[in-house]
C-alpha cells in the first residue's frame, strides 16, 4: 500500500486538504475560504453546505496538485474546528440550521443560569470544562429549542448531532457512519472524560436525547470509507481529532510535560499531563489530549479566542494592513516607549478569565500612537495571553515549570512575533520545520492506523526543529509590560 495520506483540515475560516508522503513531505494542497455569518452581535454561524462543498473541492484540488488519484491514497485523516455544533436530518443529511460556531456567545445567559443553579461543579468534575458558551452543549440545547419542531424530531430519532468532524463523516460515507473521536466528544460538555462515555445526567440537564449523539471512537480507528463517487474511488478514513489535539500529535508532544501552542484564528495552548487528568485550580480546562488503542492521554488546555483574528481586524476592520504578514515589520517600527495594549475580547475572554461579556479595548493611547503601535499591540496581545496561560499551567501542574513551547499555525511564520513571545514568556519557543502540524497530526493518525506510517516513537524521531527563539528581554522591561497588560485586562473584565 502507498504511504500517501490526505489530511482534511476543516478550520474556522477555510477548509484545506493536504497530501503527505511517507517522508512527511507536502505533495499537494487545496484551500478554500468560506463565508462567515454574524446575524446578531456576538453570534457567529457557518452554512454547513459551505463547509461541505469546500471540503470536497479542496480534496479534489489537493489530489490534482499532487498528480495523484484516489487509488493512490492509503487513508484520510480529519481534523476540525472544535465545539462548532451542527444538527441535521438523518434521512436527507441536510442541516436544520446554520452551524453555531465555537466563537458564538448567544447562550451566555443560559450559562449564567447554570452557574447560578450550582451546576458548574458537576460539569467540571465530569467533563474537565467550565460552563461557557464556547462548548457544544448549550449550542445544541439552543438549536433544539429555537428551530421549529427540532425537539420533536430529535426525540423521534430523526435528527443527528455532531461537531464538524461528525457531519463530514456522515456526508463522506453517505450516512453510513455517525461517529466522532474522544477529543471532539470531550469538548461538548456532555462527555465524561474519566469514564469515556456520554453522561446521562448531563444529557438530562441540557434536555438532550441520547439518540442524537454519535459513537465515540479512538483518534486512530476505522471511520468507514468515502463514497466512490466523491473522489473517483473509495478512500478509507482512519483518523479523526479536533484541531488542537491533532496539533499536539503533529508536534510530537507524546511525553508528559510537553506543550504546544497553535496560533490560528485563536490560540490554544495544550500541556500533555500523561495518564493523569489534572483538576485545574486556575480555570484551565482538563481535557483529552488523544486516545489511542483505548488508552487516554490527558492535557491541560488554555483557550484564547482571538490571536490571528486580531491581525485580521487590523486588515479588515481598520484597514491598517493589506496583508497579515505586514504586521510584524510594522510592529518592529513601533515606538518602544509607547506602551499600548489591545485586550482582544471581541467575543469575550477565554482562559483563565472566562468572561463571556467582556469586549475588546485599547489602553495607553497617546497622540503619538499610530498604525505601527496598533500592529505591535495586536501581536503582543497574543504573547501576553499565552503568558497568562503558562502561569496558570505552572500553578496547576509544577512539572510544567521547565517546558519548552512548540508552536504552529499561521502566526508563527513571523519572526518578530515568535521572538516577542519568547521574550514575554521568558522561555524558549521552538518552531518546527513542518508548520502544517495540525494537518500533519491528522495525517499521522490515518497513516499509522492504515499501517503505512510509523508509531509514535518513530514519528517523534522525525520531528525537526527549524528555529529556537531564546528570550532576550530584560526582566525589568518584561515586568513592566506584563504589569501594564494585567492592568488593561482588569479594566476590561466585567466580572471584577
Amino acid at each position: 500500500m502507498s504511504g500517501y495520506v490526505i489530511a482534511i483540515d476543516q478550520g474556522t475560516t477555510s477548509s484545506r486538504a493536504i497530501v503527505f508522503d511517507d517522508d512527511l513531505r507536502v505533495l499537494g494542497i487545496g484551500q478554500q475560504e468560506f463565508p462567515q455569518h454574524f446575524p446578531r452581535p456576538g453570534w457567529v454561524e457557518h452554512d454547513p453546505e459551505d463547509i461541505w462543498s469546500s471540503v470536497v473541492a479542496t480534496v479534489k484540488a489537493a489530489l490534482a496538485d499532487a498528480s495523484l488519484s484516489a487509488r493512490d491514497i492509503a487513508a484520510i485523516g480529519i481534523t476540525n474546528q472544535r465545539e462548532t455544533t451542527i444538527l441535521w436530518d438523518r434521512e436527507t443529511g441536510e442541516a436544520v440550521h446554520n452551524a453555531v460556531v465555537w466563537q458564538d456567545r448567544r447562550t451566555a445567559e443560559m450559562c449564567r443560569r447554570l452557574v447560578a443553579d450550582g451546576a458548574e461543579a458537576t460539569i467540571t468534575a465530569r467533563t474537565g470544562l467550565v460552563i461557557d458558551p464556547y462548548f457544544s452543549a448549550t449550542k445544541l440545547a439552543w438549536l433544539l429549542d429555537a428551530v421549529p419542531n427540532a425537539r420533536e424530531r430529535a426525540e423521534a430519532g430523526r435528527l443527528a448531532f455532531g461537531t464538524v468532524d461528525s457531519f463530514l463523516l456522515w456526508r463522506l460515507t453517505g450516512g453510513a457512519v455517525h461517529a466522532t473521536d474522544a477529543t471532539n466528544a470531550a469538548r461538548t460538555m456532555l462527555f465524561d472524560i474519566e469514564r469515556n462515555d456520554w453522561d446521562d445526567e448531563l444529557l438530562a440537564l441540557f434536555s438532550i436525547p441520547r439518540t442524537l449523539l454519535p459513537e465515540v471512537k479512538d483518534c486512530a480507528d476505522d471511520f468507514g470509507s468515502t463514497l466512490p463517487s466523491l473522489f473517483g474511488g473509495a478512500i478509507a478514513i482512519r483518523g479523526v481529532a479536533g484541531d488542537q489535539h491533532a496539533a499536539v500529535l503533529g508536534n510530537a508532544c507524546f511525553a508528559p510535560g510537553m506543550m504546544k501552542a497553535t496560533y490560528g484564528t485563536g490560540c490554544f495552548a495544550v500541556l500533555n499531563t500523561g495518564s493523569e487528568s489534572v483538576a485545574s485550580q486556575n480555570r484551565l480546562l482538563s481535557t483529552v489530549a488523544y486516545r489511542l488503542a483505548g488508552r487516554t492521554t490527558y492535557a491541560l488546555e488554555g483557550s484564547i479566542f482571538i490571536a490571528g483574528a486580531a491581525v485580521q481586524w487590523l486588515r479588515d476592520g481598520l484597514g491598517l494592513v493589506s496583508r497579515a504578514d505586514e504586521s510584524g515589520p510594522m510592529a518592529a517600527r513601533a515606538l518602544e516607549e509607547e506602551d499600548v495594549y489591545l485586550v482582544p475580547a471581541f467575543t469575550g475572554l477565554g482562559a483563565p478569565w472566562w468572561d463571556a461579556e467582556a469586549r475588546g479595548s485599547m489602553h495607553g493611547l497617546t497622540r503619538r500612537t499610530g498604525p505601527n503601535e496598533f500592529a505591535r499591540a495586536a501581536l503582543e496581545s497574543v504573547a501576553y495571553q499565552t503568558a497568562d496561560l503558562l502561569d496558570a499551567m505552572r500553578a496547576d501542574w509544577p512539572a510544567a515549570a521547565d517546558t519548552v513551547l512548540r508552536v504552529d499555525g499561521g502566526m508563527v511564520a513571523s519572526d518578530w512575533t515568535m521572538q516577542r513571545l519568547a521574550d514575554i514568556l521568558a522561555a524558549p519557543v521552538d518552531r518546527p520545520t513542518v508548520l502544517e502540524t495540525t494537518a500533519l497530526g491528522a495525517a499521522w493518525l490515518a497513516g499509522y492506523q492504515a499501517g503505512v506510517w510509523p508509531d509514535a516513537e518513530g514519528f517523534s524521531a522525525r520531528w525537526q526543529l527549524e528555529r529556537r527563539f531564546e528570550p532576550g528581554m530584560d526582566a525589568v522591561t518584561r515586568g513592566r509590560k506584563l504589569a501594564g497588560w494585567r492592568d488593561a485586562v482588569r479594566r476590561t473584565l466585567t466580572t471584577n
